[in-house]
């Protein structure tokens, strides 16, 4: 009797034998056990959901982005002080003599012709030798370089910042150089270009117009193809750029500089 199951369906013939099994507890109880086990699974996610329904609804509100509330505050400003009239103003500050020597060169002002003073300007050998300015001063070598202060405030050190900008060679004091000169630096190239085999091939010929700047210690950088000729052609011309030895750097104000430079490359099939 301890082997006996009494759940097997197998039970319900015995127990229904000779009875009206149309009657509804017979069909109860064969679907007893799946319905059971619907039964326990609907009850279990009911729960699950109700339980995590809070935790879901709080991942929801995280996720959307608070308002940001904008406090204002009123602020009360003071006014100045008075200024008393009677107060005499600060003794104008001669400034110290400059390091490089100055010429007077003010900016030129229209005025009639009954005002105008015979004045003979600076000559373009005195702007070689000295900077323009307000008035002729005597430059001092020995001077250091000192930004003027406020009124009330001492002399202040300057820092020193790099200079990285990039000059135009027409403007520059003293432009860069190929050392030895550009006919040394046409003898470079025509040794070192080699005809592209397409260009040649095409009877290519003409000029390439490359753009590059001189860094401060004469390494060339940015090299630009501002005219192209084609077939090879203008890569060459970049590798031989890339390839040339250092240059002497531009000088400004006593410094060297960067310093943009233009130049032709020219590629003929001529003997």
């Amino acid at each position: 009797m301890s082997k006996i199951d009494l759940f097997r369906k197998e039970w319900l013939d015995v127990v229904f034998d000779k009875k009206n099994k149309a009657y509804g507890a017979y069909q109860l109880r064969q679907q007893n056990s799946s319905t059971t086990t619907r039964a326990l699974l609907f009850a279990s996610a009911v729960f699950i959901l109700l339980f995590l329904t809070p935790q879901i609804i709080s991942l929801i509100k995280g996720a959307m982005p608070e308002e940001e509330v904008v406090k204002q505050v009123e602020v009360a400003i003071q006014q100045p002080p008075p200024v008393d009239p009677k107060t005499p103003p600060p003794p104008p500050v001669e400034p110290p003599p400059p390091k490089q020597d100055q010429v007077k060169f003010p900016p030129p002002i229209v005025k009639p012709d009954n005002l105008v003073r015979d004045v003979e300007p600076p000559q373009i050998e005195d702007l070689k030798k000295a900077d323009p300015g307000q008035k002729t001063i005597a430059g001092d070598p020995d001077a250091d370089i000192v930004i003027a202060a406020p009124v009330g405030e001492g002399p202040k050190t300057a820092a020193v910042v790099e200079d990285t900008k990039v000059y135009n060679f027409e403007a520059i004091e003293t432009p860069p150089a190929f050392p030895g000169g550009m006919a040394k630096f046409y003898a470079y190239v025509g040794k070192s270009v080699k005809y592209p085999p397409m260009a040649a091939e095409n009877n290519v010929q003409g000029k390439v117009i490359l753009s590059f700047v001189v860094e401060k210690n004469g390494e060339i950088t940015d090299i630009h193809v501002d005219r192209k000729l084609g077939s090879g052609t203008d890569e060459e011309a970049v590798r031989v750029l890339k390839a040339s030895p250092r240059w002497t750097p531009g000088i400004q104000n006593g410094k060297p500089v960067r310093v943009k430079y233009n130049i032709p490359i020219s590629f003929s099939l001529g003997n």
